[in-house]
């Protein structure tokens, strides 16, 4: 979770707690922050020393594309850019290298559509 904040109130938390609590394993990016919500925070994507899936971005749009670098650097197999987050350069730079990407959109609302079936 690229961009997690340890304010319970910012949605880089909320929904990174809910997808944990859904059985995926967090890993907090935030180079201001040792630790969050007791998980060890790394400051950048290529700091983290075991493999990552999806690479979830809370963070403004004109920072995106060094993330989606970093992305295609560790091997990550999708770059998910959350609401209000467009860069078409890393869409681009991502799909290159192989990467599902999803700009725009809720992880959090996109599980609930396909997963809650209460």
């Amino acid at each position: 979770m690229v961009g997690m904040s340890p304010k319970s109130e910012r949605p880089s938390h909320y929904v990174s707690r809910y997808m944990q609590e859904n059985g995926y394993q967090i890993i907090p990016v935030n180079p201001g922050h040792n630790e969050i919500v007791g998980l060890k925070s790394f400051p950048c994507l290529t700091d983290i020393p075991y493999r990552v899936d999806i690479v979830n971005v809370f963070r403004r749009s004109e920072y995106v594309k060094p993330i989606a670098e970093d992305a295609v650097k560790i091997g990550a197999k999708a770059l998910w850019l959350q609401d209000g987050v467009i860069n078409d350069d890393a869409r681009q730079l991502a799909e290159n290298a192989g990467l599902m990407v999803v700009m725009n959109d809720c992880l959090l609302r996109q599980h609930l559509r396909y997963f809650d079936h209460t």
